[in-house]
């Protein structure tokens, strides 16, 4: 039977299947066509498609139906021109122009010419580079791939051939190989002296959990099991190093295997690594800094009061907007005798912090934002509001902030209150680059680049939908997250040379496809006619020297 279903793209695809066991099987994907006219088109080749004669008729025990012959009538007499002179005219008659098929090969070759820039093509496996198209194309299960790539006009190979690529991908350390051409890639066209690193969760919808899914902190605020992905870009988003870990391993953790692999794999020394406040652990500082490799990482306003108690001392809770501190804070929170840090609150002046001098700390610097100071108070309302009505039994609530529970008694927690109003609008940052070599203004710019590292995770979570839905091993679902690699360098390419999101790419150049037409007996190609808009974006595409 001729089956048509509604692909995640919009388009309908056109399928044979049949019922074998009371289970629907897909004989052949026709095609998948994105209007009313290829839609009829491919219904009728698939209906031409169950006639053939080697589809072969079941014997029911029914005479068919002889069709009536029409006799071939005797020869008109001779005349200058054909018919005759009571009739028309007669013409030749050409057959009707056949659709043998659609593609949007246009996009396969744009995006494998980009994958081929980047060096990945030193993989040396044509399977695995459809894989990776076929993932920013419509990311869909290794089951679905043969009919996405079916639509971009290539001849997927077996299912089994492509889980043999899958092995090879972890075992044949394809992910190094993809990771050097990264790395070469963003030397060539880009600076590698500052990195940004972040992580994230992505879970399973699976019941137990085993060695790699385990039910963690979740950013999704989930209690599936799930993995850690830990992942470095350089300051522009591009990707260089990504990492699977443990679903219950702390971010923490992370963050040291990562840059030393990073670190031993290209032979780098000198390197800015920048993340967030939850990178922000004594242990992790001391082994950057212990591997001479500069750090700066976001500090939590909690940190405040120590970091700025020179100030609060002399100047109070008054700060103007856009103000910068640089000072220092203690790498331990208190140093020995329980004294606050090296930081003296006798002298008026911040302290200048000299890694020889201030063994016991880390270079502070806090800035201060008006804006950021009218959204604190928002939220600081609302909090207080919510705590409130816990107080006075109005709300059912878990501990929230700002109440205090004493002898099973709950009351606002009045101290607490006025502290974090006292810290609205800061915002903190914690470095061992000294000030001769980075100003207060470039610490905070630089942290500020993280927004980059944090889209490359959007575009894997939802463009490149890097969540291993049908991946349970741990070998399938690394081999899983090195597709996901290779596809988001891919994609972070295309949106920096052509300065549009990747979604509007797919949008401009997946509709324009070409066609494989039959006429009277000849084959012949057309190529898609191309936009105004997907003219600039091949053009921009093409400048492979462009940088990302």
């Amino acid at each position: 039977m001729v089956r048509r279903v509604r692909t995640a793209s919009g388009a309908t695809a056109v399928q044979i299947a049949e019922s074998v066991g009371g289970r629907r099987r897909i004989v052949r994907h026709v095609g998948s066509a994105r209007d009313e006219a290829e839609l009829g088109l491919l219904m009728d080749q698939a209906q031409r498609l169950l006639v053939d004669d080697a589809q072969g008729v079941l014997d029911l025990g029914i005479t068919p139906a002889v069709r009536k012959t029409v006799m071939v009538p005797p020869p008109a007499a001779p005349a200058l021109f054909r018919g005759s002179a009571d009739g028309p005219v007669s013409r030749p008659v050409v057959p009707a122009a056949r659709v043998l098929k659609t593609s949007s090969g246009l996009l396969y070759e744009a995006l494998a010419g980009v994958y081929a820039s980047l060096g990945l093509d030193r993989v040396g496996d044509d399977v695995f580079r459809d894989l990776v198209i076929a993932r920013i194309a419509e990311p869909t299960s290794l089951l679905d791939v043969d009919r996405v790539l079916a639509e971009l006009g290539r001849v997927s190979v077996s299912l089994s051939t492509r889980k043999r690529t899958l092995r090879r991908a972890h075992t044949g350390a394809y992910r190094d190989q993809v990771a050097a051409a990264c790395y070469a890639h963003a030397c060539a066209s880009g600076d590698v002296s500052l990195c940004l690193y972040d992580v994230t969760t992505l879970y399973f919808e699976a019941k137990k959990e085993d060695d790699l899914r385990k039910v963690g902190f979740s950013k999704e605020r989930r209690v599936d099991p799930q993995i850690v992905v830990g992942l470095l870009v350089d300051r522009q988003g591009f990707p260089l190093e990504i990492g699977c870990f443990e679903g219950n391993k702390a971010e923490t953790h992370t963050l040291i295997p990562i840059i030393t692999a990073f670190q031993a794999r290209h032979g780098i020394a000198d390197l800015v690594i920048v993340a967030d406040a939850g990178m922000l652990s004594a242990a992790n500082l001391k082994a950057l800094d212990e591997a001479q490799l500069r750090f700066v990482v976001g500090s939590r306003v909690t940190r405040a009061p120590i970091d700025l108690e020179s100030h609060f001392h002399w100047h109070g809770d008054a700060f103007t907007n856009g103000q910068i501190i640089d000072t220092i804070t203690p790498k331990t929170g208190r140093s020995k005798g329980g004294k606050v840090g090296e930081n003296d609150t006798a002298r008026r002046a911040e302290p200048v912090w000299d890694p020889a001098e201030h063994t016991g700390s880390w270079r502070a610097v806090w800035a201060y934002s008006a804006t950021r100071a009218a959204r604190d108070r928002k939220t600081l309302a609302a909090q207080e509001a919510r705590a409130r009505e816990v107080v006075d039994g109005e709300r059912a609530a878990r501990a929230p902030r700002f109440v205090k529970t004493s002898n099973g008694a709950r009351s606002l927690d009045e101290a607490a209150l006025a502290r974090a109003q006292r810290l609205v609008g800061l915002k903190g940052y914690v470095t061992n680059i000294p000030a001769s070599l980075m100003p207060a203004a470039e610490v905070i710019g630089s942290y500020h680049d993280l927004w980059q590292v944090e889209q490359s995770f959007r575009m894997s979570k939802t463009d490149l939908a890097a969540r291993p839905l049908f991946a349970r091993t741990r070998d399938a679902i690394e081999a899983h997250l090195t597709i996901v690699f290779a596809a988001l360098a891919v994609s972070r390419t295309v949106q920096n040379r052509t300065g549009l999101s990747l979604r509007r790419v797919l949008r401009a150049l997946k509709p324009l496809r070409s066609a494989t037409v039959q006429i009277n007996g000849v084959t012949s190609t057309f190529p898609a006619a191309l936009t105004p808009e997907a003219q600039e974006i091949l053009n921009a595409l093409n400048q492979r020297d462009a940088r990302h």
